[in-house]
This record gives structure tokens, C-alpha cells and sequence, in this order.
């Protein structure tokens, strides 16, 4: 069987893999992260999604290239290692990690929240605990499981995000209600750009970390029936996924509502739809951010999970990690993700203005890190899969090499830019501390790695020659 020779199960089904490709785009940031950005930019702020979204698009075009070449559980961590050097793949991979164990954290603590104003009676560290629970069991059960409520998770989302979107289109044209509300909104109150151009590239650099998670869908096709043909589905259709979701529902937003409501901070698709009158507005919008949290909690397990264990495959972790349960999932792995977020959710109340905002703060830049070496790890390994295996190629990124440096470019303009912006500069400097960290640590285990294998050798050879000279 698969799972005795500690490899996955390929379980997932190509409806499956369209869904978790379609919903990983779609994050709680959508909903209710949207709103600070457009306040901050204005309508202009659709322009910092095209910018941002053609980026993200970029990047997972080179993640699709290489994905398709060799689709594997470590996904870019194995990339990295294999084009850059083995310390790149270790500490993508931790990074990684990390980050996700302090997400699922912070969308626990949120589902808990939304769920606690329907039942204020049932304490908030109980709720969170309770929904972390219930998704891991749905991991460790099957990654058919996983797979199955991703897909309704991711459903839901994309169902209410087009109804929003025929709903807003008609309200603005006026094919409901009189008279059609027209575009007014984006030219009146101060223009298209009421904070000037330069506020887009601020934009830019606040939208971008939403598009975190349209990655997911590579790690999974190593568990996929078609991995080679759901990647590249998956990546072709980034550009419709992020212009659709993200660029029209934000392009509703601001043509029904002026940029700077004071609504339009709090939650920007609820206002919308109040100011049309839809009863129940504010509790079917939580309904949706559940589902979204929901599914991010979903995927977060799964990825860290697969990431821990191909990282513990190649020795950077702990072997009992690559243990898989009977229906080939490493059930060990999902549980060390939860172990940590009950940490980072006991936290969040005993210490919330030092340890679990260092947590927070330290995964803020880790999103850009791991888009960097993905570009650079395809920047290497493209020149060498066209000398060595060029059939591999069936995927490739357009313009080869130029769009990959501007993407390189592109990337590195934003984490620099997040040391002169106030709100970012914390995030960026504990990201790098936690990055220095993992570097420095996998540099002292690796050496007492090699100099362990090295004795071993040496004890090996010793006891050949020993047996070979008893033999003479």
C-alpha cells in the first residue's frame, strides 16, 4: 500500500482540485480587509488589485511551471532546494509552517467571534477550540475529506460572491430599482484618485497579502489523480479567478458606495447591501466570512501538515513526522499545526500585546519571502530542465526571463517598501528576525547532521575493513 511506503494517497479528484484552486483565492481578507484599503486609496484602490493580482498571477505562473515538471507534497520548498541550495528549502519550508500554525490561530480566534454574537453564552476559547477540532478531525480522517469540504466551503464563497456581483451590476445599471445609481461614485468625492497616484502603490502593498493561499492548490496536486493536468488548470485560471472575485466585487463596492463612508470601514459588503435594502444583510455577510474562515482553517491544516512532512522526508524535521495513518494522511503532522495554534490561541488572551502579537507580526512578511524564492528558485530551474529534461516543461512562463526578473523586482519593491510604511515596518523586521533565526538553527542542526552522517560512514568503513582483515 501507498501510505506503508509513506507516500500520499493521490485521492483528490479533479472537481476537487478546480474548487480548492477557485476557493484559495477567496480569503476572509475579501471581505473584511477590503474596507481599510478602500478608504486609504479610494476607487483608485481596483487599480492596486490589478497590480497586485498580475503579480500574483506572475508568480504562480512560475510555480505552475515547475509544479507541473515535478508535483510534489513540498511543493515550492522542494524548488527551492533543489535550484537554490538546501537551506533555501528548509527554511521556505519552516517559514511556511509558521505561518499558516499562526493563521489557523488567528481564524479560529475570528470564526469564534462571529459565531459567538449568535450564541453569546458559549465562551470564545471554547468556540475556537471546538472549530479547530472539528477541522482536524476532517484532515486526519482522509484527504478525500479535506478535499470534499474545501469544495463546498469554496462553493459557497464563489456562489455569493456572483450573486453579489449580479446583484450590484443590476442596481448600478438600473435593471433593479429606480433610478440606476450610475458611476457617479467614482468620480464624485475627490476623483478617481482622491490621495493621489501615489496611494495606489500603497494599495498595492495592503491588498497583496489577501491573494495568500491561490498556492495551495500545488501543494495539493501531489495528492491529486491528475496532478500535472489540475495544475495547470488551476494556474491558467488565476487571472479570471482574480479579476472576477477581487477586481469586480471591489469595482461594486466602490461604485455603490462613496470611498469614504464611514460603513465602508467596518465591512464594505455589508454595507453595500443594507444601503440596498437586503434584510438579514450584516448576519448572511457573517455567514459567508465563517464559511471563508472556515476554509482557510481547512486549508491550513492541510498545508502544514504537507509541508512538515516532506520537510521531516528530507531529515529537516523530525522522522516520526512522515508517519502516515491508514488512509494515508500524516495525521501526526496535522496535529503538531494544532498543538501550536492552541498555543497562539491561549495567547491571544493571556498575553495579546507581546507574545501573540510578536506571532502575528513575525508571520506578516512571510507570504513575500516564500513568492521571492519561488521566482528565483524557477529563475534557476527552468535553464535547468531546458539543458537536462525539456519535455518536463509543460507549463512555461511567458517571456522567459524578463517576466520572471519583474516579478523578482515587483516582490522586492513591496518588502522594501513595508520598512518606511508604519503599519507594515513591524511585521517586516520580526519577519526577518524569525527568518535569521531558522537560517542560523538549520545551519547548527544541518552541521551536526553531516558530521553525524560523516562518523557514521567512517564507523561504517572502519567496521568493513575490521570484518575484511577477520576474513584474511
Amino acid at each position: 500500500m501507498k501510505n506503508q511506503q509513506n507516500e500520499l494517497e493521490q485521492s483528490l479528484s479533479a472537481r476537487h482540485m478546480s474548487m480548492i484552486a477557485i476557493g484559495g483565492v477567496i480569503g476572509a481578507g475579501l471581505f473584511v480587509g477590503s474596507g481599510a484599503a478602500i478608504h486609504k486609496v479610494g476607487p483608485g484602490i481596483l487599480v492596486s488589485y490589478v497590480i497586485a493580482g498580475v503579480l500574483v498571477f506572475l508568480i504562480m505562473k512560475s510555480l505552475g511551471e515547475m509544479a507541473t515538471a515535478n508535483p510534489t507534497s513540498g511543493s515550492f520548498s522542494e524548488y527551492a532546494r533543489d535550484a537554490i541550495g538546501p537551506w533555501a528549502g528548509t527554511t521556505i519550508g519552516w517559514l511556511y509552517w509558521f505561518q499558516w500554525v499562526v493563521v489557523i490561530a488567528i481564524e479560529a480566534i475570528a470564526g469564534a467571534a462571529i459565531i459567538h454574537t449568535w450564541y453569546p453564552g458559549i465562551p470564545l476559547w471554547f468556540l475556537a477550540l471546538a472549530l479547530t477540532i472539528a477541522l482536524t478531525l476532517t484532515n486526519i480522517y482522509s484527504v478525500k475529506s479535506f478535499g470534499e469540504f474545501e469544495y463546498w466551503f469554496a462553493m459557497i464563497k464563489v456562489a455569493s460572491i456572483i450573486a453579489f456581483l449580479i446583484l450590484g451590476v443590476s442596481y448600478i445599471f438600473g435593471f433593479i430599482g429606480e433610478p440606476a445609481v450610475g458611476t457617479s461614485n467614482l468620480v464624485e468625492n475627490g476623483g478617481f484618485f482622491p490621495n493621489g497616484i501615489s496611494a495606489v502603490f500603497i494599495g498595492v502593498i495592503t491588498v497583496f497579502f489577501s491573494f495568500a493561499g491561490t498556492e495551495v492548490a500545488t501543494i495539493a496536486a501531489a495528492e491529486s489523480k491528475d496532478p500535472v493536468k489540475s495544475v495547470s488548470k488551476a494556474i491558467n485560471s488565476t487571472i479570471w479567478r482574480v479579476l472576477i472575485f477581487y477586481v469586480g466585487s471591489i469595482a461594486v463596492v466602490v461604485t455603490l458606495l462613496p470611498w469614504n463612508s464611514a460603513n465602508v470601514l467596518q465591512s464594505p459588503f455589508v454595507a453595500v447591501l443594507e444601503n440596498l435594502g437586503i434584510p438579514f444583510a450584516a448576519h448572511l455577510m457573517n455567514f459567508i466570512v465563517l464559511t471563508a474562515v472556515l476554509s482557510c482553517l481547512n486549508a491550513g491544516l492541510y498545508t502544514t501538515s504537507r509541508m512538515l512532512f516532506s520537510l521531516a522526508k528530507k531529515g529537516d524535521a523530525p522522522q516520526y513526522f512522515t508517519k502516515l495513518n491508514k488512509k494515508g494522511v500524516p495525521a501526526r503532522a496535522v496535529f503538531a499545526a494544532t498543538i501550536f495554534s492552541y498555543f497562539a490561541v491561549v495567547m491571544s488572551y493571556v498575553s495579546p500585546e507581546l507574545v501573540f502579537l510578536f506571532l502575528v507580526n513575525s508571520s506578516g512578511a512571510i507570504i513575500l519571502l516564500v513568492y521571492l524564492l519561488i521566482s528565483i528558485s524557477q529563475l534557476r530551474m527552468r535553464r535547468k530542465l531546458e539543458r537536462e529534461n525539456p519535455e518536463a516543461l509543460k507549463v512555461k512562463m511567458w517571456l522567459f526571463p524578463y517576466l520572471t526578473y519583474a516579478t523578482i523586482l515587483g516582490i522586492s519593491i513591496i518588502l522594501i517598501s513595508m520598512a518606511f510604511i508604519e503599519s507594515t515596518r513591524s511585521q517586516l523586521y520580526s519577519t526577518l528576525l524569525l527568518t535569521g533565526v531558522i537560517i542560523v538553527l538549520n545551519h547548527y542542526f544541518g552541521k551536526k547532521k553531516i558530521d553525524s552522517s560523516e562518523e557514521k560512514s567512517k564507523l561504517s568503513k572502519d567496521l568493513s575493513l575490521l570484518k575484511q582483515s577477520e576474513a584474511e
